[in-house]
């Protein structure tokens, strides 16, 4: 571990940002280094240090519902150094804060400087010029044993502040990682969420006719690169489940004339562990929030009931014993309830309970049918997909069934999934005629939804916890 401190002068008074967010901006000249041990296959090697940064917090100001919301002009500026790395990761950070619809980037057309000197304060007069509020500035240096160094500086152009710096070394290999841990660091600093960006989505990706669909397991980043296959297709799969904790996907797979398989994959090392075969089964396995257990719905004489079976040991305990159908149940953050859907009310309906079965209560009294509750990784809603008179619908509420929202709708929307933050979701869409679903994501405002590229059609997402958090 290194600590070295540094200060970098700051010529303008400080003023908050205008838009929809404030910034409370103190000053403080230390910078600190902290070597992060590598946590997968593919392992990073990360610094991290606040170059002069000061100990501010970014506050809200206005709700992202307000009408006169607009996205955040943000200025990022061609990064120095390498220029092959240095020009892909400028063009990421770009990408991403674009897409969000959080942040607008401005033109580098009207920039006062392409690439401005890292090392020095920023003109904030000839950016303010431009109506940017916040300005990135970085580079991505070859170190002599090969490795890069890529640093960044977020800056509040308004107030004339450094908001946070960080350092960070890895092998060229990496860069498009880099690129997403920065975008999660402005994302991060500017609107107090959590990251999103260094993460992964595994889905089904689906080839060939509707009568002969070939459907194979695959991963990729959550922009849509890096896509790689996990199975071949010589087995129908379906419902993938991202553990919280570790590589790990859940997954139910099945042969012609064979029984249903519930299977964890671990996805760096392509290893396979089959958690058992059923002969009938409703609903894939969701993990618990420490990974150690899986809930699922299994069918028995007719109808389903919920499940829950330890890794480890292999023992399964019954959740639910009703006459209905109970299946995709959801645990909360904390674990200590469920949700899960249910018929026993006449049509498919949301209801929660004790992660022990007690205390079972319905939440969602809307028209319509209810299913595919998924709990939010904050605990605060609660994504289902809801059915009405042809139409499918993809929504949310607060775990009391309270505050219902409508995020889409349309011919056909299904499988929502969270991001770690708890502010997005994805799930797959057909608008009808096009013979197969693609990906998209929405935010919790109900005001962003863009198309996430895949190969084929594809179904099923699961959206995983950030890569640096899994084991």
């Amino acid at each position: 571990m290194m600590t070295t401190r540094a200060s970098i002068p700051h010529a303008l008074p400080r003023r908050s940002f205008p838009q929809f967010l404030r910034f409370s901006t103190e000053r403080c000249p230390t910078m600190k280094t902290i070597a992060l041990l590598p946590r997968i296959a593919a392992a990073l090697a990360l610094a991290w240090f606040a170059l002069a940064a000061p100990a501010a917090r970014a506050e809200i100001s206005i709700t992202l519902n307000s009408p006169s919301f607009a996205p955040l002009p943000i200025a990022v500026a061609d990064f120095g150094g390498d220029p092959e790395v240095a020009a892909g990761i400028t063009e990421l950070i770009t990408n991403n804060l674009r897409r969000i619809g959080y942040f607008a980037p401005i033109d580098p057309a009207t920039f006062p400087d392409r690439a401005p000197n890292f090392d020095a304060v920023p003109d904030f007069a000839a950016w303010q010029a431009i109506n940017a509020q916040g300005l990135v500035t970085g580079r991505a240096v070859r170190e002599a044993g090969g490795r890069i160094r890529v640093e960044f500086r977020l800056w509040d152009v308004f107030a004339g502040q450094q908001l946070t710096g960080q350092q960070y070394y890895t092998d060229p290999v990496n860069w498009r990682r880099i690129g997403h841990i920065v975008s999660d660091a402005v994302l991060t600093r500017v609107t107090g969420l959590k990251g999103m960006f260094d993460t992964r989505v595994v889905f089904v990706d689906e080839t060939g006719t509707k009568e002969n669909r070939r459907k194979r397991l695959a991963v990729m980043d959550q922009d849509g690169a890096n896509l790689r296959y996990l199975t071949r297709g010589e087995e129908l799969v379906v419902s993938p489940r991202f553990s919280p904790v570790s590589q790990e996907v859940a997954f139910m797979s099945q042969r012609l004339n064979q029984a249903t398989r519930v299977q964890l994959l671990n996805i760096e090392t392509g290893q396979r562990e089959v958690v058992g075969s059923f002969p009938e089964m409703t609903s894939s396995p969701q993990f618990a929030p420490d990974g150690q257990r899986v809930v699922l719905s299994l069918q028995q004489g007719g109808n389903a009931n919920i499940y829950a079976i330890a890794l480890r040991a292999r023992t399964t305990t019954r959740v639910t014993s009703t006459n209905a159908i109970d299946t995709s149940p959801s645990f909360s953050p904390d674990g200590s309830r469920i949700v899960f859907e249910s018929d026993r009310g006449g049509g498919p309906q949301i209801y929660v309970m004790n992660a022990d079965g007690s205390n079972q209560q319905r939440i969602s009294f809307g028209e319509g049918r209810y299913s595919q509750p998924v709990w939010s990784p904050r605990g605060d809603f609660i994504a289902f997909t809801r059915s009405r008179a042809g139409q499918f619908a993809i929504g949310i509420m607060k775990p009391d069934g309270s505050g219902e929202r409508i995020l889409t709708e349309g011919y056909h929307n299904e499988s929502p999934t969270w991001a770690p933050n708890g502010q997005f979701l994805m799930f797959f869409s057909d608008p009808g005629g096009e013979g197969g679903g693609r990906l998209y994501m929405a935010d919790v405002t109900g005001r962003v939804r863009v198309q996430v590229p895949t190969p084929s059609y594809a179904s099923d997402p699961a959206w995983s916890p950030l890569v640096s958090d899994l084991r």
